[in-house]
């Protein structure tokens, strides 16, 4: 593929023909501690197969990020608060700052309103290096809970916090 072209951002599934964007795609390095690589995510959604839902964001015929949505969790693990959510968002480092990450939360809710969810969920770390101020800054309210050290966001897609 061309680096040149460039479009409309798209989500495309992971297949065996662009599987080697996705694993190329890298945040900056001093993001790295803060979000797992492609890899590992796609590894996770191989075991996770029926709650995961990975996709590339391709802008034109370039790789410029990658997400995973989860799918109806059991969030507690007692079949009480079934939850779904964006579970990890990569950037390419050089195309930050371009509405990708915009784009990657707007097209997960859009999912997630597809199969009749109201709530949009996901994490990140606490602190100055970390993407709070995006999420909030995209309507997130944390919930008070914490999973893996991380903050609970919930974005209500239905205008409506619980």
């Amino acid at each position: 593929m061309s680096r040149t072209t460039r479009g409309a951002p798209r989500l495309v599934e992971i297949t065996p023909g662009n599987i080697e964007l996705a694993l190329d795609l890298r945040v900056r390095p001093d993001q790295e501690h803060l979000v797992a690589p492609v890899v590992k995510s796609l590894a996770e959604a191989y075991a996770h197969r029926g709650t995961a839902w990975p996709r590339l964001v391709l802008d034109g015929d370039r790789a410029v990020g990658f997400l995973m949505a989860f799918l109806d969790i059991d969030w507690r693990g007692d079949g009480t608060d079934f939850r779904s959510g964006l579970w990890r968002l990569n950037i390419a480092a050089g195309e930050q700052g371009r509405g990708y990450g915009r784009f990657a939360v707007e097209s997960v809710a859009a999912e997630i309103r597809r199969r009749g969810g109201t709530r949009l969920f996901t994490t990140w770390h606490p602190g100055e290096d970390g993407p709070e101020r995006f999420y909030l800054g995209l309507g997130f309210r944390p919930t008070g809970e914490t999973s893996g050290g991380q903050t609970v966001g919930e974005l209500a897609l239905d205008g409506k916090y619980r």
